[in-house]
């Protein structure tokens, strides 16, 4: 064993090189510079929609769709969050990330390996160098461990690794980035279906109102007082407003069924009854613009890709220098005669490895290259994430101030209409003018009763898609930590 014992001891320098801080050669990472961010949103106005939020108001909100009071809607996104098979397909991604750092993170330790073997062997009467008192058969039993451990002198493993956690990080922000977009889209397609549920009892109560009205002139018709046409008139007017009402109902069911996958239910199994009270336009608390980048998953995801390919450059570096390992085997050999434990069947070995390519036509130096350009990607893709969000939320609060005027000014041409639907109607009855007036004024009213419910609509989805582009209840805290990007689990449940 002094032989052993004595190359152990030359190795012992080697062993304590490797608990020893190593070096990295991946550069020293700094987010990109996306410019001067602005101190306020230009679309927020003073309207009471949307105001700077408060320092309690940047936590996480948790639910957020719970702003719009409705048990419904609380209901169906906790169902998404429970069945949805996107959903699903992004938590999956997630967890072979941090599968993959465990693949990574291994070869921070040392190999061990055991192997066994036993074996009736024949060899050729002509093998070179065979002597002349060698049987033609002979067995061959083997009992043998081994192992491996490289020195990461230059960081590659720890680059690697490094990368490796953040590419699962920033997996578990497309996991949260894509269950925003759903409950967004979710919540978007339930508002639309209430909006139907409005325009279906608007038409419902027209079509109360058209038939009092045929039945009017049918009756002022049979007295002689009215004509044919204005009969005429009145049954077209019916009719359209029917049609209208199977217009409704029909983009209602569809809606209904894109609820229903979204959910994860088959749609001939769900149905939503007609809701009650309308939804309303919620108070949306801002932030300054500076808070959207720590609030949005897909910010935090670029991000993290942009820290990996930085850390990939160090890999690709640390191939110009040569890899040092340390591997140990210690064993029994035997033909099958006797004990194959006995202490003259052992054998042994112990000592370093040291590996590097000499010339290999510019490889390397590709994939450092290739390294840098993918970094150059990442902190591009990066800073269009950013610019993309900063315009969402100004696309969003600029149509919700915009819609908020359109909405007043289409409440009072409804209002203006009724007016005139109820003078016509007057009128008529005192025959002072003919039903053409009162059929005038009536489709005049539906339509812009309509109308209004449609801005309505229009304004609760726009209200859906700025909460999205600021993040909904999501904070960058959210984010597993480095090790729990490896070890740890992300629940589909808030």
């Amino acid at each position: 064993m002094t032989r052993p014992l004595s190359m152990l001891r030359r190795l012992l320098p080697l062993a304590a090189v490797a608990v020893l801080p190593a070096c990295s050669l991946a550069p020293a990472y700094q987010k990109p510079d996306v410019g001067p961010l602005p101190t306020a949103y230009a679309g927020q106005t003073s309207e009471g929609l949307w105001s700077p939020a408060h320092p309690a108001d940047t936590a996480t909100r948790g639910p957020w769709w719970s702003v719009y009071g409705d048990d419904q809607l609380d209901h169906l996104e906790q169902q998404l969050d429970n069945n949805n098979p996107s959903l699903s397909v992004a938590l999956a991604r997630y967890d072979a990330a941090r599968a993959i750092v465990g693949e990574l993170r291994s070869d921070m330790y040392p190999q061990l390996g055991v192997g066994a073997s036993a074996t009736r062997n024949r060899q050729s009467d002509n093998r070179p160098l065979r002597g002349s008192n060698q049987p033609n058969e002979y067995s061959a039993n083997t009992l043998g461990f081994g192992a491996s451990y490289e020195l990461d002198l230059w960081g590659r493993v720890r680059n690697e690794v490094a990368a490796g956690k953040a590419e699962a990080t920033a997996a578990a922000g497309d996991l949260a980035s894509v269950k925003l977009s759903l409950e967004a889209q979710l919540a978007d397609l339930y508002v639309r279906l209430r909006g139907f549920d409005v325009q279906d009892r608007i038409l419902k109560d027209t079509l109360d109102a058209y038939q009092q009205g045929l039945a009017l002139t049918q009756r002022r018709f049979e007295g002689g007082i009215a004509s044919g046409l204005d009969v005429s008139r009145a049954k077209t007017q019916l009719a359209d407003a029917e049609a209208q009402v199977s217009e409704v109902e029909g983009q209602r069911a569809l809606t209904e069924h894109a609820i229903a996958s979204l959910v994860g239910v088959p749609a001939s199994n769900f149905s939503l009854p007609p809701g009650g009270a309308a939804l309303s336009v919620p108070a949306i608390p801002l932030g300054v613009p500076s808070l959207l980048l720590e609030r949005r998953p897909d910010i935090a995801a670029a991000e993290r890709r942009m820290f990996a390919a930085n850390a990939e450059i160090g890999v690709a570096r640390a191939a110009f220098f040569p890899r040092l390992s340390l591997s140990a085997a210690f064993g029994w050999q035997d033909t099958g005669m006797g004990s194959l434990l006995s202490a003259g069947n052992r054998y042994w070995a112990l000592g370093p490895e040291l590996a590097m390519s000499l010339f290999d036509g510019g490889l390397r130096h590709a994939k450092v290259q290739a390294a840098q350009a993918n970094l150059d990607a990442a902190a591009g893709q990066y800073r269009e994430v950013v610019l993309g969000a900063f315009q969402q939320v100004e696309d969003n609060l600029t149509l919700l101030q915009q819609l908020g005027k359109e909405a007043k000014q289409q409440d009072e041409a409804a209002s203006s209409a009724r007016d005139s639907q109820t003078i016509a109607t007057n009128r008529y009855r005192e025959g002072a003018v003919n039903y053409l007036d009162v059929v005038t004024a009536q489709t005049a009213t539906l339509q812009a009763e309509r109308s209004a419910e449609l801005v309505r609509t229009r304004r609760l989805q726009a209200s859906v898609d700025l909460i999205r582009a600021l993040g909904g209840g999501w904070d960058a805290a959210q984010l597993p930590a480095a090790d729990m990007a490896a070890t740890g689990s992300m629940s589909r449940a808030r």
